[in-house]
């Protein structure tokens, strides 16, 4: 199976330009910016590439804004958290400012814990002819490294010391063999309850208090002779509702989850009904390539009649288009109501998700589309899809080769979509298709 992706975490006082290094770095606006200190209320995570190696890039933020914990307290939870998570750790200072009471307080705890630590003297402006930096080797953190996050000056060379300091590629395994399943849902839906019911046993701690479960906790049981490892995750909440480091870094361990699981079960509340957090979060495990289960849990406690079902699954894709291939299954953890078939449900899912179809079979089904309704014409020249294979597994990919594949429009590659889809279905599975050139006469693909 694929590694998992190292995270380099930037700690830091509140405004030393911690949100605006993450924008640069990312190159878009993804953190608030502002000068008052403890803006960045949120924890922003995100993927970041540099010289071919890929990360999670993560912004602590400062100290969050009313809270009742000193700012020593606050920077100094924020540093051990992110050692904890950490593979490497940017500590970034005010070059403006020089050495703060605060540095010196949290360098001596990013000494002790064995990660590669890279100083980051933010703010300097002037770079080459700005020699502040240098007073902060009293840190005893090693060179520092200047840069200013505003102007962009340093910050590529620094970029290229974290690309040294990342763990070896390969060295970051995730385990292979088994059958990996993240359950998901926001704070309070049901998972720990869910998985203790399917266990038959209290392996998670049950409450009504959302967010209880913090970190990522593994069950696994054999079932059909297969492997299945359950791995109840943190709630993902609203990024506005993760307001302490604690639960920020449970957030991004359940992205990383998810990024490593074949298999996504997210769990729903049956009074509430599909909300906007649900989409997301269905979106999320969607766009990392997983094959996805949507239970409703709670069903027990809806008044049902013979359309409660029929009405529920048509407002679910209504909201979201791509539950139409996704199973749904309505569950009750409380009651144990249907839980065991979300394990059939799962093989399912993860069998499609590995399905790989004859490239003549492929070929069949592409013309037939191709002759109901071809490609329409672009600056009068006709354009055709000419043949196509599975690249891949899970999830399935196609290629698609094409005369002029840029010239081939949206709307058409959804009915291609559509089209591959009523032929092989591929349950609960995203299903990707690429185009590309197929000779001189095309240019550029997609």
């Amino acid at each position: 199976m694929s590694e998992r992706l190292p995270v380099v975490a930037v700690v830091g006082r509140p405004n030393v330009g911690k949100s605006t290094f993450f924008n640069r770095v990312l190159g878009r606006r993804e953190a608030i910016v502002h000068d008052a200190p403890g803006v960045t209320r949120d924890r922003n995570f995100a993927e970041a590439d540099w010289a071919g190696r890929s990360f999670y890039l993560v912004d602590t933020g400062g100290v969050i804004e009313g809270s009742d914990e000193p700012l020593d307290r606050s920077v100094r939870e924020q540093a051990l958290a992110a050692a904890a998570e950490a593979d490497v750790i940017l500590f970034m200072v005010d070059g403006k400012d020089g050495i703060h009471p605060l540095d010196e307080k949290v360098a001596p705890l990013l000494r002790d814990t064995q990660r590669p630590i890279l100083l980051v003297v933010n703010k300097m402006d002037n770079l080459p002819d700005d020699l502040a930096r240098h007073d902060f080797w009293r840190l005893g953190l090693g060179a520092p490294l200047p840069v200013s996050s505003i102007s962009g000056k340093g910050s590529g060379d620094l970029l290229d010391r974290i690309v040294e300091a990342l763990p070896e590629e390969g060295s970051l395994p995730v385990e292979g063999g088994d059958l990996r399943i993240s359950v998901i849902g926001k704070p309070n839906v049901g998972k720990s309850s869910f998985i203790n019911r399917l266990f038959n046993e209290e392996r998670v701690v049950v409450s009504d208090v959302p967010g209880t479960t913090r970190d990522a906790i593994d069950s696994t049981m054999t079932y059909h002779g297969k492997k299945l490892v359950f791995i109840d995750t943190a709630g993902l909440r609203r990024q506005s509702k993760v307001d302490e480091s604690i639960e920020y870094y449970s957030s991004l361990r359940t992205a990383r989850v998810v990024r490593m699981s074949q298999l996504c079960l997210v769990l729903i509340d049956a009074q509430e009904g599909l909300t906007n957090q649900d989409v997301k979060i269905l979106e999320q495990a969607w766009d990392a390539g997983c094959g996805v289960l949507l239970a409703v849990n709670k069903w027990d406690t809806v008044e049902k009649d013979d359309q409660t079902v029929p009405r529920f699954l048509r407002e679910l894709k209504q909201r979201v288009p791509f539950l139409e291939w996704v199973p749904v299954l309505f569950i009750s953890a409380l009651t144990g109501f249907r839980v065991r078939h979300t394990l059939d449900a799962l093989l399912e899912v993860a069998a499609d998700r590995e399905r790989r179809i004859p490239t003549h079979e492929v070929n069949e089904v592409l013309e037939a589309l191709t002759s109901r309704q071809p490609p329409p014409h672009s600056q009068g020249r006709a354009v055709k899809v000419k043949y196509g294979t599975q690249a891949d597994t899970a999830p399935p990919t196609f290629v698609l080769f094409a005369n002029f594949p840029d010239e081939i429009p949206a709307h058409y590659e959804r009915y291609l979509h559509n089209g591959f889809r009523k032929a092989w279905g591929f349950l609960g599975s995203p299903l990707r298709i690429r185009i590309r050139s197929s000779g001189r006469d095309g240019r550029g693909g997609r």
